[in-house]
């Protein structure tokens, strides 16, 4: 009973260390598929209107993820940054355009109980 109690906290352990992970993947994956009532719920407020700003970008575009994979590269007093590799393709008229997400650094923050995407670096 110990080693299966220990599994199962450690398992719970690794879920919350990727949260902050986990919730910058929600918020790619909610502007490629230009989701804009899920859009606001994944961001803190101080940056809802840039984040809507970016979905609006894609309005014209067929988007997908390519290769997506995001990992905590460290923190900054509350905020933990997060770092991308992949692609967003957008696809106009019939060509696609590889936009590299590890280019920028996302900077997420907790907010009564959730992970928050709050900007970028």
């Amino acid at each position: 009973f110990i080693i299966i109690a220990a599994l199962a906290l450690a398992a719970c352990g690794a879920s919350d260390a990727d949260a902050p992970a986990k919730a910058v993947e929600s918020y790619l994956t909610a502007l490629v598929e230009k989701d804009g009532d899920r859009l606001p719920t994944l961001v803190c407020g101080d940056w809802e209107a840039d984040a809507l700003i970016e979905l609006d970008s894609f309005q014209a575009v067929t988007a997908r993820l390519d290769n997506l994979a995001c990992s905590q590269t460290g923190t900054d007093g509350e905020t933990t940054l997060i770092l991308c590799t992949g692609n967003i393709i957008a696809t106009y008229n019939g060509e696609d355009q590889a936009l590299d997400l590890s280019g920028r650094t996302f900077q997420v923050t907790q907010e009564n109980g959730e992970w928050l995407v709050c900007g970028t670096r």
